[in-house]
């Protein structure tokens, strides 16, 4: 039968597909050498587990409270997300849960959607996590600029103590879009009607952490600071706002919040959760590895985790989760062997919230603002930030932007503000770097056998410039342009040999400067482009007048000798006695110093 046939026994693209999806998800999920080294030492590993329960216990009822879904959701989050992430993830060192930047992000969702939105955020922004990680995407999340990640660092510190005026001063205030407006609204109330009680407290949590941390590093004080504060407000009957009722245990886990009607009016907050969670957790698993001695994490496997930790949180209530890097100094720090310590952290605060609700419910809410404006206080690098700012006048303006944009906007603003500055500035110092030299024309030339004054006459009339670097869209008009306003000579060789990359727009002007330089009647000739060059080149058709016409050269000596003859072919017959040759011109058009 004639037509066409079907060859039914060619391989299906979808089993192909398959197989391609199973090794990816092969590659990040935890194989038994990752699994084996929990047993390596355990003891170790519990007291540092112990160590970081006690310190992210005040931070888990903190970070659920200043997110504006509770402290039941903060520490759900530590112990789902903190497990999950802890076992699935791609460091051994890393403790994942609630922290200050991801808070950040919640709280406008929070106002506008409600915590049913904030869920949603998270069960999506799992998903595009996992996404991320199947597809390799770990990798590319080590080009964020420092100034851009010191300068979210920054502005977030500045929004977690802002967000904890009205907590600390007991003082009430709308809910503004901006921090800063909502906390100049708590400190006009507070002045009208102070509570002199509440401010104590966060004041005394505060000062207690940050003197502590200096004189006793190792010591637990945020934790002993809310216990005391605790203390106090049930001894002295103060009248302040405490964290209330919490359930003795996880809710069973559901999928009751999730609308679908309302998924893509989060798809832009997810896309944002996903970015910020990729971005601190690989942050927090990169510092890990630098304080460690043989650790290295895998970008892509901690990726999965943190997706699958985020996916699964919500269903108990948790809301979003990162790699924390204050749990995770700790932990280092605390002679964490593996990620047996992430997970007994995750188990010491389970116990917490099934045996210990009754007693965390009588903390004072100024206690936990004064923890979060003392962590506030400690992201802040003054050291980091000094060395940027004398690092170049680039860096700073790329910090200050970055952080001005945290606080006046918000975090996904900034970052996007603080990358294309920084790639503005990139570009502008890699254009900079591209150079047009004119160079001696004895360079490559064969042994000369003509007369010196024939020499002399056609050193006037052949000039020779080097480009070097890239010609592209940033920096290629600045020396093209100038190259076509070239002196009076007879011809030009062009030499490409040092070129790094040409893209089309450069090209195009490349092809401009020619055509310029033809018109005046000046002969061009090309030498040394590589091949992949000369694709782009003859793609746009830059040299195809010059191919015609047999000038475009593999070297430059092919060039010279070219020219040469062509101009002896069209110049007057001179004696030394009535043409005299000038003595050569100074260039004119040289950009940078020459080099070879």
């Amino acid at each position: 039968m004639s037509g066409t046939s079907t060859d039914f026994s060619a391989p299906s693209a979808l089993p192909a597909f398959a197989r391609l999806a199973g090794a990816r998800l092969r590659a990040v999920l935890p194989d038994r050498a990752v699994l084996a080294t929990m047993g390596r030492s355990p003891r170790k590993d519990l007291l540092a587990g112990l160590t970081v329960a006690i310190v992210a216990l005040p931070l888990a009822l903190g970070f659920g409270v200043a997110s504006g879904a509770g402290a039941e959701a903060g520490l759900a989050t530590a112990v789902v997300a903190g497990a999950l992430a802890a076992f699935f993830g791609g460091s051994d060192l890393q403790v994942s849960g609630p922290t200050g930047a991801m808070t950040v992000v919640l709280v406008p969702i929070v106002h506008r959607y409600g915590t049913a939105g904030v869920l949603t955020v998270g069960l999506m922004s799992g998903v595009l996590l996992i996404a991320t990680a199947l597809a390799g995407g770990g990798r590319f999340m080590a080009y964020v600029p420092a100034p851009v990640v010191e300068g979210f660092t920054l502005g977030i510190a500045a929004v977690i103590g802002l967000q904890q005026v009205p907590a600390a001063l007991g003082a009430k205030a709308p809910g503004a879009e901006n921090v800063a407006v909502t906390a100049w609204d708590a400190v006009t109330d507070f002045v009208q009607h102070p509570h002199p009680a509440q401010l104590a407290l966060a004041a005394g949590v505060a000062a207690a952490m940050l003197i502590g941390a200096r004189l006793r590093p190792g010591v637990p004080f945020s934790l002993l600071a809310v216990v005391a504060a605790t203390a106090v407000t049930g001894l002295a009957g103060l009248d302040v706002a405490t964290i209330g009722h919490l359930p003795a245990g996880l809710p069973a886990p559901s999928l009751g919040f999730l609308r679908l009607a309302d998924v893509p009016q989060l798809a832009t907050a997810a896309l944002a959760v996903a970015a910020l969670a990729a971005l601190e957790s690989l942050m927090s698993a990169t510092a890990a590895d630098a304080m460690s001695v043989s650790e290295r994490h895998d970008s892509d496997r901690e990726l999965f985790g943190q997706g699958l930790a985020n996916l699964v949180a919500p269903l108990f209530g948790g809301v979003a989760a990162t790699g924390a890097i204050a749990r995770t100094a700790v932990n280092v720090r605390s002679g964490a062997a593996s990620r047996l310590a992430a997970l007994v952290h995750a188990a010491v605060l389970a116990v917490v919230v099934f045996a210990a609700a009754p007693l965390v419910a009588g903390i004072p809410l100024a206690a936990l603002a004064g923890v979060l404006i003392a962590t506030a206080v400690r992201m802040v690098e003054v050291a980091s930030l000094r060395a940027l700012a004398r690092s170049g006048r680039g860096e700073a303006a790329i910090l200050v932007l970055t952080a001005g944009a945290t606080v006046v906007f918000d975090l996904v603003t900034a970052v996007v503000v603080g990358l294309l500055v920084a790639g503005a500035l990139a570009l502008r110092q890699v254009a900079r770097s591209a150079a047009l030299t004119r160079v001696p024309l004895h360079e490559g030339l064969p042994p000369a056998d003509h007369h010196a004054e024939e020499q002399a006459l056609l050193a006037e009339h052949i000039v020779a410039y080097r480009i070097d670097g890239p010609v592209f869209f940033a920096g290629a008009h600045r020396f093209l342009l100038e190259l076509a306003e070239t002196a009076e000579v007879k011809a030009v060789i062009l030499r490409l040999s040092r070129v790094s990359t040409v893209d089309a727009t450069g090209a195009l002007v490349l092809g401009d400067a020619i055509d310029k330089l033809e018109r005046r009647g000046i002969l061009v000739l090309v030498s040394g482009a590589r091949e992949d060059h000369l694709r782009t080149l003859d793609a746009l058709g830059v040299l195809d007048a010059l191919r015609a016409d047999h000038r475009v050269f593999a070297g430059t000596p092919e060039a010279i000798e070219y020219a040469r003859r062509r101009l002896k072919e069209s110049l007057p017959a001179v004696t030394a006695k009535d043409n005299r040759p000038a003595a050569p011109r100074p260039c004119t058009t040289t950009t940078t110093k020459e080099t070879r």
